[in-house]
Parts: C-alpha cells; sequence; structure tokens
C-alpha cells in the first residue's frame, strides 16, 4: 500500500543567495552567514540546541529540477545518475549540509557552511555527531 507522505515546512532560510549561479557548490566552501528562522509552532524544538556547536540541515530545494535522473558533476566530464552525485536537481530535491552555530536569538539561528537559496523551506535539523556522521573508512 502506497502511503502519502507528508513534510512540513518548519521555517525558512535566509541567505543571500538568490539563484544557484550566486550559491557555492559546498556549503562548507563558504564563508558566508545565513539564518535559519524557525516558525513560531517549532519554537520549542530548539531547547539545548545552544549546547551545539554544528547541525545539520535539511532543505527542500524548491527550484531544483525534478526530471533529472543523469548530470555530469563539475569538474567532470562522465555523466553519472543523480544518486551517485550531490546535484541539487533530482527527483525529491532533499539537500542537506552541516554547519557550524554563529548564534541564536530567539527563533532565529545565525550559521556559517549553508549553500541553502533565500527563501528555501527548511525541514529539519539534526544535531551534528562527528563520531557518528562521519567514518573516514567509507567513501
Amino acid at each position: 500500500m502506497d502511503k502519502a507522505m507528508n513534510l512540513k515546512k518548519i521555517g525558512l532560510i535566509h541567505s543571500k543567495y538568490m539563484s544557484s549561479e550566486t550559491a557555492p557548490r559546498q556549503g562548507r566552501y563558504s564563508d558566508e552567514e545565513s539564518t535559519i528562522e524557525i516558525f513560531p509552532d517549532y519554537i520549542n524544538a530548539l531547547d539545548g540546541l545552544q549546547k551545539v556547536k554544528s547541525i545539520i540541515v535539511l532543505y527542500w530545494g524548491d527550484r531544483a529540477n525534478r526530471e533529472v535522473l543523469r548530470t555530469t558533476p563539475p569538474f567532470m566530464t562522465e555523466e553519472y545518475g543523480v544518486f551517485s552525485t550531490r546535484s541539487p536537481h533530482r527527483p525529491n530535491p532533499i539537500a542537506v549540509c552541516v554547519c557550524n552555530i554563529i548564534s541564536i536569538e530567539d527563533n532565529k539561528i545565525r550559521v556559517k557552511g549553508l549553500d541553502a537559496l533565500n527563501g528555501s523551506p527548511l525541514l529539519d535539523i539534526k544535531r551534528y555527531i562527528p563520531r557518528v556522521d562521519t567514518d573516514e573508512n567509507i567513501e
């Protein structure tokens, strides 16, 4: 049985990036700051985040082309299936970035390392735990 999936937009991302041409290929390569605005219904979910240094931000690539199944990654000449790339254009454009928290004030989180376009819908935030979220033996 195919059940419907319902995602909730829990906030908005405010960045200086107005188009994919102005955004960095990966947020970790940028020192630009962005602001994550959490909607009032989800403010209680921020409890404890003040003790966290880095977060995983999941957002919706609302301007991505959802029809793309194959792409040629930057600096490469061979075409690959999007599931083996980090292309923002894919059937379900769920984007992920690891960001450093600069500050938290009320419902706004200032971060560094986010590559989201201005106005991108926020799907979720998770605490980044290096020993869990990385494995140098996997590539």
